[in-house]
């Protein structure tokens, strides 16, 4: 029991020291205040400016993307195939998800449960989700990464209230984020060299666009149970 109770508080401190440290860069550092005004190519070539640094930059913000998604998702998995090649970037910005949503499920669950809770009432839509995450976990939370139902935080954080396995919520995920971060780490990959893989990236978007319509059409299906 200690070392669970020893395992969440190295967690929290560790997420507190992440939040703290890109708080104070991206609002009190001339650096990370010109990378928060920076679109996908300005961010990636100002990481890239900086050497090492801006690895570790590009990696962390994938992390603090899955709690707080302030820079779209692809801006930043754009930004790290930029850094590392479209390999490489690809297995940054997939570890980086994954751990991301692994702790703010543990987040949600230990430390911040009543805090989330009330945030998530306020949309019937995660609710309905939400229990059925509850019955059927692996399913759903499989079905949420690979269809954009609802918002990836907003997934991590509903799980973590229900009463589902952790390993559940872990394969659900691991398995999930696979093919969506795959695809959006190729489309903004395409978008920086547009000439050469135009074609490609047409494909890629109309992938991501069938998807959008998947996940709006389950939204239309879960609304009316909400009311």
């Amino acid at each position: 029991m200690s070392a669970l109770k020893s395992k969440r508080t190295g967690l929290l401190i560790f997420i507190c020291i992440m939040v703290i440290g890109l708080v104070y860069f991206f609002f009190f550092n001339h650096v990370g205040i010109k990378l928060a005004h920076s679109n996908m190519r300005q961010l990636s070539w100002h990481l890239r400016e900086i050497g090492w640094p801006g690895k570790v930059i590009g990696m962390a913000l994938i992390f603090c993307q899955t709690f707080f998604p302030f820079i779209p998702f692809v801006v930043v998995a754009g930004t790290n195939v930029a850094i590392f090649g479209i390999k490489m970037g690809f297995v940054v910005n997939y570890v980086m998800s994954c751990l991301g949503a692994i702790s703010s499920f543990y987040f949600a669950r230990y430390y911040g449960h009543a805090w989330v809770e009330k945030k998530l009432d306020r949309f019937p839509l995660v609710t309905q989700f939400s229990k059925r995450m509850e019955q059927h976990g692996f399913l759903y939370v499989l079905i949420g990464r690979l269809i954009p139902i609802l918002p990836s935080s907003a997934i991590n954080f509903s799980a973590g209230l229900t009463r589902m396995k952790f390993r559940q919520f872990f394969w659900g995920t691991i398995l999930g984020k696979f093919p969506i971060v795959f695809l959006e780490s190729m489309i903004a990959h395409d978008l920086f060299h547009f000439q050469r893989y135009k074609g490609r990236l047409l494909l890629l978007l109309g992938i991501l666009v069938v998807l959008l319509f998947l996940g709006n059409s389950v939204k239309r299906a879960l609304a009316p149970k909400a009311k």
